[in-house]
Parts: C-alpha cells; sequence; structure tokens
C-alpha cells in the first residue's frame, strides 16, 4: 500500500526539529569497523568508462594525508537503490508526459534483482508516490499519478501568491534523510528539474549534508521548459551541478542533443561502471567533522569522478 508520508502539511509540523534532527542522525560511515567506503567511476580523456583498472592504479588522500587503501573491487553488479524526484511544479508542467514516458523506461530498463527504487514528486509540496519497489511496474503505476503541483499563480516565472513553488532542495533531503535511512550498498538520487527552488525550509547545503550522511550519490537532469521561461531565462544550474559534484554525480542536460532517454541511458552505464575501495582512516578522531576526499589516478589522463568527503562519526550521544 502506498505511503503519502511526503505530504508537506505534516512535513512543515515538523520543520521546527529539522537542526535537532539533523544533529541527532548517524552519520553513514560507520567507524566501528574504521573503514570509509568509496563508489566512483573512472574515464579516459574521451569520457569513455575505463572497466579494467586496478587498486595500485590509485591512492586516496583524506584532508590531504595519503591513506592505506584495504579493499577495491569492480562494483557492476552490486544492487543499487535509486530514488527518482520528478519536478512537478509550475514551470514544468508541459514537460511531465516526457518525464512520465522516459521513467517509465529508465525503470525497465535499470531495475535488476535485488535492486530497489521509490518514486518522489515535489512542486508545492513533496509527495511519496510508490515507496520502495522492485517492481517496475508498480513504479510505472507511480509515474502515471505525476500531477502539477501548484503554490502560486501568475503567467511567468515570478511568484504571485504563494511563495512555496518548487520545493526542491525539501525533497532532496527528505529522500536523503527519511527514505536512505538504514539503507545499505549504493544509493543514488535522480533529479529531473530546471532547478529553481522556491520555499523549501532547507538549504541545498543541508540538502548535500544530508546525501553525504546517506552515503547517496546524486544525478542532477537539468530539464528546461523554454515556452514557461521566455524572456526570463530559464532555470538554475548551478545548484544541481553543485549538489551532483558534491556527492559524486553528474549534471546533465536535456538539448538538442541529448533527450531525456538519452541522459537516462548514460546515467544507467555509469551506474553500472563504477569502481568501491575502501581505507581505514589514519585520523582516529571521532569529532563529527567532515573530512575531504580526493582519489588520485596514476595516469594523468584518468578523470574519477566521486564524492568530495563524508562525516566522521561522532562520540557525541546520540
Amino acid at each position: 500500500m502506498k505511503t503519502r508520508a511526503f505530504r508537506i502539511a505534516a512535513i512543515l509540523a515538523l520543520l521546527g526539529l529539522g537542526g535537532f534532527l539533523l544533529a541527532q542522525e548517524e552519520p553513514v560511515i560507520r567507524v566501528d569497523v574504521n573503514l570509509v567506503n568509496l563508489f566512483f567511476t573512472a574515464r579516459d580523456k574521451g569520457g569513455a568508462y575505463l572497466t579494467d583498472l586496478k587498486q595500485s592504479d590509485f591512492t586516496v588522500f583524506e584532508d590531504g594525508k595519503q591513506q592505506e587503501i584495504r579493499a577495491f573491487s569492480r562494483e557492476n553488479n552490486l544492487p543499487l537503490t535509486i530514488g527518482l524526484l520528478i519536478d512537478v511544479s509550475r514551470s514544468q508542467e508541459s514537460l511531465i508526459g516526457e518525464e512520465r514516458r522516459a521513467g517509465s523506461q529508465f525503470f525497465r530498463q535499470v531495475l535488476r534483482e535485488k535492486d530497489l527504487a521509490f518514486l518522489i514528486s515535489f512542486g508545492a509540496d513533496v509527495e511519496l508516490l510508490q515507496d520502495f519497489t522492485g517492481s517496475a511496474r508498480l513504479l510505472e503505476k507511480g509515474l502515471e499519478e505525476l500531477r502539477l503541483s501548484a503554490g502560486f499563480s501568475g503567467l511567468g516565472p515570478i511568484p504571485t501568491s504563494n511563495p512555496k513553488g518548487t520545493l526542491l532542495f525539501d525533497s532532496v533531503y527528505l529522500a536523503a534523510h527519511d527514505q536512505f535511512s538504514g539503507q545499505v550498498g549504493r544509493k543514488v538520487l535522480v533529479l529531473i528539474t530546471d532547478g529553481a527552488d522556491q520555499g523549501s525550509h532547507y538549504k541545498v547545503s543541508e540538502a548535500i549534508e544530508a546525501a553525504h550522511r546517506a552515503d547517496a550519490i546524486i544525478y542532477s537532469v537539468y530539464y528546461v521548459d523554454p515556452r514557461f521561461y521566455g524572456a526570463y531565462g530559464g532555470g538554475a544550474p548551478g545548484d544541481l551541478k553543485k549538489m551532483s559534484e558534491e556527492t559524486g554525480g553528474r549534471m546533465f542536460e536535456v538539448n538538442r542533443r541529448m533527450s531525456l532517454q538519452q541522459i537516462f541511458d548514460a546515467i544507467q552505464e555509469e551506474m553500472r561502471s563504477q569502481y568501491t575501495l575502501a581505507y581505514s582512516s589514519s585520523n582516529p578522531s571521532r569529532d563529527g567533522s567532515f573530512r575531504k576526499i580526493e582519489i588520485r589516478p596514476a595516469n594523468k589522463n584518468t578523470r574519477v569522478q566521486a564524492r568530495k568527503g563524508y562525516f566522521a562519526q561522532s562520540d557525541v550521544a546520540k
């Protein structure tokens, strides 16, 4: 049975506890075993994925200090947990049909045995249309329920009444903080939006932090309807790029050269072309701080795509 736990009316009643909950959240990396786990991809200068590299082809640094790699493998078959987040605000109204069609195809192609996915729509509120399932059919039924969720009226992108028009950052925070809580393995959020946030309680930095703590990679699909924006220009790709790059993902743009379906195909290929490595942090302090990570390839022509860091476990009582 579908839950609609993300109705924003209920969420807003809890927002006063937001800072407390964030402070209480257990970091994703459990240093009880003193290991930091990283998923990453490697490509050559032309952008082709490199799938035959070895542990000796990489060194890893935490806060500028080299770390000892304890484990390394290619992870093309490790189960995935995927959250698809679709913008249904006023600026995306005429794109919902294409998002529905491409999303259905994406789930049919990407889901394998043991994979799970969920579906969230966001506009003036945030709604869980389908909770965790391995069924592409159930996810397609959820996509059929995509509906415009507009919190303001008017013909242009400037709100004329209720400022809560596109709760982008709230949707990312809630998907990472609530949906991914307790999940293990590879976790991915795919956002389809023009990047404009209006009315979110959480900031982009808090959305990124929630993704870091959930060990989730964000892939952003920048999809703008020029008929809506007209002379105003369109969207806000900067925040989408930041969220993706900070968590080890990428931002894609729907344009004449690349359709939404082609972008979904590219995301699927990337998710199946990952490596994983684990290292023991040389920093024994459990201070809850954010620690920067860098994976350096031995070949200067190899380009590594990985998360920028993680939050260490804290000794503060939970």
